[in-house]
């Protein structure tokens, strides 16, 4: 059934957790893709079917016969003459061809619908990545994503750190100014002996810390540390 691999793709998206990405389908955009080729071809091949066809068979239906007694462009009384208003009919004969022409463009035009649909609304969700996770993508969600997909994040990413660093500022931050600019943190993977803004710290495994939360939020967006808040 035409357009039946489109709604899959549409489906399969809806149905991930808001602000989460199943991996990229790319078996399915490709059969999406072969779909819009093929009725592509059928159209041209309508479309110069029609083309193809003379005035006379074009306006078939429409020709009388010797039994109608309109023939010959007579009134049934013969009392009147034909309308001859100089008009030309250009509307297409609704024959099979055109019938097919309209399935052909309306399928083709519902599967672009469905691909634009899937690839927009996945680069929304790498777009807010970029705000969260800086330049570094988790490898399982990086292994999610297609080439192009991590090529617009990178870009989008470097773009963000690009005007952060000429406005000298951290947009990234809580939107809410924080009651205290230090938070409790257990350290969740050994990182080791980093230089934070106001001090030298080991960051082992399972330590507890007093640290600036602009230091910490790097760590924990990447899941190598989470905030106490008790």
């Amino acid at each position: 059934m035409y357009g039946k691999k489109g709604k899959e793709l549409i489906q399969e998206f809806a149905e991930s957790e808001p602000g989460q990405l199943a991996a990229f389908n790319t078996d399915l955009v490709t059969q999406v893709l072969e779909e819009c080729n093929s009725h592509f071809l059928h159209l041209n091949s309508l479309v110069r079917k029609m083309n193809a066809k003379t005035p006379a068979e074009s306006s078939g239906a429409n020709r009388p016969t010797q039994n109608d007694p309109h023939s010959n462009n007579e009134s049934p009384d013969n009392s009147e003459p034909p309308e001859a208003d100089g008009s030309t009919n250009t509307e297409l004969p609704k024959d099979d061809n055109y019938h097919g022409l309209l399935i052909h463009h309306q399928s083709l035009t519902r599967n672009k619908r469905c691909l634009m649909a899937y690839v927009y609304n996945r680069a929304e969700v790498v777009r807010k990545l970029g705000w969260t996770l800086e330049r570094v993508l988790p490898e399982e969600i990086e292994e999610k994503l297609s080439t192009s997909e991590k090529e617009y994040f990178k870009n989008h990413a470097a773009t963000i750190q690009s005007y952060m660093s000429a406005l000298d500022l951290d947009l990234g931050v809580d939107m809410v100014p924080p009651k205290d600019p230090y938070i409790k943190v257990r350290v969740l993977d050994d990182i080791g002996n980093v230089v934070l803004s106001d001090q030298l710290a080991n960051l082992a495994r399972h330590a507890i810390l007093f640290i600036r939360r602009t230091d910490a939020e790097q760590y924990i967006s990447q899941g190598l540390m989470e905030e106490l808040t008790s």
